[in-house]
């Protein structure tokens, strides 16, 4: 099935912007700086392969001297070592690296996290937005009620989850944070500053965390993608622009995109929950799935020591009481079955077909054990047309936009309208606009419950969510109300919702 959507991050579509603000200048961002193999010689061996970046996981038993001198000998360079996890980060020009390293006592496994050369940083335009008119956003704030943003008519989505009702009971507390590991957030938008936790942020591309002031803000003409999450989650009530799920708690900005067409690596994304971990951050936001294997397959040695290395980060992120949160997918994959044609890894150089069993080829974070993966709906409850599924895979659904599912708004537009860079706003659909719906509502929860764990977290969000059944109609990409025999499950439990579509009010009654 050809690819929907970004290969990167889980959105649809060309966001529509609203300009309220002057544009807002952004801080220079330089990659993180490699650190010395701890001073160790590295012998003669072959230097003469791309220079790839690797991910080394250690047995819980192990001499770290062992390891780190057999890197060196093997020709790498640690970037950094994360010992509470066993991850080590490490660069290295040797092609025989990850095959020699493996061989090595205390080494589980390891591979490259990336089939295309390291690069230095460069930015490159990732799209543009279109930008909403005067006219328009009179249109929108002119049908606002009383106690409404001036946007919020447009906010069909939180209506449907009942984040209106539930924020006259319980905006959330501040004392909860949502890390959204993702593109960047734009901190200094009106609608996102009051509620963004710098302390709690940083960039973490290349594996190395950097929490310099502004690190974790997009790239100068880069992706919005994470500015967009962060509004869905907690975007203010102070009269201007739109409202988040949870709009009295914490964001943080986790940046762990590359620059120019902004992969998500394995070392960013470890360091991504490692971060989360070890700052007080509650709920992980991920829209995106990490590049370049759409799905990790167990018996290809690369592949695995990803899978290991991010099932290890979310384990421990989990331990230290983050409850992650991460999109299904916009191919409308059925993540239940045995058999996918995936035709888009590696997407960071030539991708070919291949048919992979999920059970055994993992699309991860989503996957990931404790993860809870969202699907997606539209303004009419249906699955979106774009969306995976797939039951005992999908755990709840939310709002992700659906453009053939219209909506009674001002604008009429079925996509989900949130903030964007330079002060803006704009329309995006996707499991990745999904997501922020969920980790919203779990924000609700956490604050209503604060002794809550991550497990119990991730059953409160099951037992609140509303389980409209399988439909007997669904969207397909065209547009076309058709059977929705995908749909495997009752009202119960099904692939295409999961426990059902979450709802803020009775996250907070």
């Amino acid at each position: 099935m050809a690819h929907l959507g970004s290969r990167r991050t889980r959105a649809l579509t060309l966001p529509v912007g609203l300009a309220l603000t002057a544009s807002l200048g952004f801080l220079p961002m330089s990659a993180a700086s490699a650190a010395p193999s701890d001073g160790l010689p590295t012998a003669a061996v072959s230097t003469d392969g791309p220079k790839l970046s690797y991910v080394v996981n250690t047995t819980p038993v192990h001499s770290t001297g062992v390891v780190r001198r057999a890197i060196a000998e093997a020709g790498g360079t640690i970037v950094t070592s994360y010992d509470r996890i066993g991850v080590i980060v490490v660069h290295s020009s040797n092609p025989d690296f990850a095959k020699t390293i493996r061989k090595t006592p205390g080494v589980e496994s390891a591979g490259a996290t990336r089939t295309a050369p390291l690069q230095s940083v460069a930015t490159t335009e990732e799209g543009s937005t279109e930008l909403l008119t005067a006219e328009e956003a009179a249109k929108a704030a002119a049908a606002a009620g009383p106690g409404q943003e001036p946007l919020e008519p447009n906010q069909w989505d939180m209506r449907a989850i009942q984040a209106d009702e539930a924020s006259k009971i319980n905006d959330g507390s501040p004392s909860v944070t949502v890390g959204v590991i993702d593109t960047g957030v734009d901190d200094t938008h009106v609608d996102l500053k009051a509620n963004f936790s710098k302390e709690q942020s940083a960039n973490c591309v290349g594996g190395v965390a950097d929490n310099s002031e502004g690190a974790w803000r997009p790239y100068p003409n880069g992706s919005d993608h994470g500015t967009h999450v962060a509004g869905t989650i907690a975007a203010a009530r102070n009269g201007i622009g739109v409202t988040g799920v949870a709009p009295g708690v914490k964001v943080a900005g986790i940046k762990v995109s590359e620059p120019g067409i902004g992969f998500f690596y394995t070392e960013a994304v470890v360091c991504g929950f490692v971060w989360a971990a070890e700052h007080g951050i509650e709920v992980t936001n991920n829209s995106y799935y990490v590049d370049p294997w759409y799905f990790n397959c167990q018996d290809d040695p690369d592949q695995k020591a990803l899978l290991d290395a991010l099932t290890r980060a979310t384990k421990y992120a989990e331990r230290k009481g983050v409850l992650n949160v991460a999109a299904a997918g916009n191919e409308n994959y059925d993540l239940a079955s045995h058999e996918i044609l995936d035709t888009s890894s590696p997407n960071d150089t030539t991708s070919g077909p291949r048919t992979v069993d999920p059970h055994k080829c993992f699309d991860i974070p989503t996957q990931l054990p404790g993860v809870v993966t969202v699907s997606a709906t539209g303004v009419k409850g249906f699955k979106s047309y774009y969306s995976s599924f797939g039951l005992g895979v999908a755990d709840v659904s939310a709002p992700g936009g659906d453009k053939w599912q219209i909506p009674a708004t001002p604008d009429a537009n079925g996509r989900v309208l949130s903030t964007v860079v330079n002060g803006q706003y704009g329309y995006k659909q996707g499991t990745s606009m999904a997501t922020p719906h969920v980790a919203g509502v779990a924000a609700l929860l956490k604050s209503t419950h604060p002794k809550a764990t991550p497990e119990q977290l991730q059953e409160m969000l099951k037992a609140q969510a509303v389980n409209p059944g399988c439909p007997s109609k669904v969207y397909n990409s065209a547009g076309q109300l058709i059977d929705a025999t995908t749909c495997k499950g009752d009202s119960q439990v099904n692939g295409y919702y999961g426990h059902g579509i979450v709802n803020a009010l009775n996250a907070v009654k």
